[in-house]
């Protein structure tokens, strides 16, 4: 996923304009632009909006954000979303590895419920938005085979530190903010899974915003999060793979679907090639808007 794209929970109208942004997920959101009072009605729309989606690809992936399981929030978000079968749930505030464990358990419960097969719901998770998640970055692998993503927050952080922004006068990131991104990516690697760069709040900024795409795909983010419509274009733009990327990608995902599910080591071009070379050639498919399973498989001439 390039370009994941906020939308509050209490705006069918928004959601429905999202839907057709070019994102490549929306993340429908019943946490912070959700008021307490507007979470009951909040679910429901959002529970309305997943379950009536047009979920064919090319359409974006649909990812709720619940509120962080110290709210006491949680059950009752799960509760009414989960039977709606959203893509993913994004547990904000995630203080460790052991977080996603409790809140996998918990989908599982609602999935078992709907009648879902157990994993169907995917987590994401925000893992930097206290000093805690912060430190307890190395916990979060092998916990749950539903993690799939992990994101940085930055604007939370700076308020659980007490920072008074988190950019200095040249805005650049400060040394904690820093340290949370390259802790992140660090995570995500060890867990394979996706990582998410932070949102870019200023979002009339475009030249800033390209800049920053830029750092984040030079670093190995998979994509970013925004929070208008208007930087997505900007963002997919950038994580989009280059060509010659992408023909590597599909050559080695046409080889692992000629040689069946049990394939092992392979080789192409002269090089070997495994599993992590698979999932990485899936995650530049995605990224380049192709579906990694309907691509065509490889001709015999181009085997290695």
């Amino acid at each position: 996923m390039r370009s994941l794209l906020f939308v509050p929970g209490d705006s069918p109208r928004k959601m429905e304009k999202a839907a057709g942004s070019g994102a490549d997920a929306l993340i429908l959101d019943l946490e912070d632009s959700v008021s307490l009072s507007r979470k009951t009605e909040a679910r429901e729309m959002v529970a309305q909006f997943v379950a009536s989606a047009d979920r064919a690809f090319p359409a974006p992936r649909l990812v709720v954000r619940v509120n962080a399981l110290d709210t006491g929030l949680t059950d009752d978000d799960l509760a009414a979303v989960i039977k709606a079968r959203p893509d993913a749930v994004l547990l904000p505030k995630a203080g460790s590895g052991a977080d996603i464990q409790d809140l996998g358990a918990r989908i599982a419960v609602e999935e078992a419920e709907a009648g879902l097969d157990e994993g169907t719901v995917l987590i994401h998770a925000l893992m930097t938005e206290t000093a805690g998640g912060l430190l307890q970055a190395g916990t979060f692998a092998g916990k749950s085979q539903r993690l799939s993503a992990l994101a940085w927050g930055a604007e939370d952080l700076a308020a659980d530190i007490g920072a008074t922004s988190n950019k200095d006068a040249s805005g650049r990131y400060t040394d904690v903010f820093r340290m949370a991104r390259s802790l992140t990516l660090l995570a995500a690697a060890q867990s394979g899974v996706e990582a998410v760069d932070t949102v870019f709040t200023d979002f009339r900024n475009m030249e800033d915003l390209k800049k920053e795409c830029d750092a984040a795909v030079r670093d190995g983010f998979s994509g970013k999060m925004a929070i208008h419509p208007d930087q997505v274009a900007v963002i997919n733009a950038a994580f989009t793979p280059a060509p010659e990327d992408l023909e590597r990608a599909i050559k080695i995902l046409a080889l692992f679907a000629a040689a069946g599910p049990d394939a092992g080591v392979l080789s192409l071009d002269g090089r070997m090639i495994d599993k992590p070379h698979l999932r990485q050639a899936e995650r530049i498919a995605r990224r380049a808007g192709l579906d990694p399973a309907a691509l065509p498989e490889m001709d015999e001439a181009d085997r290695d």
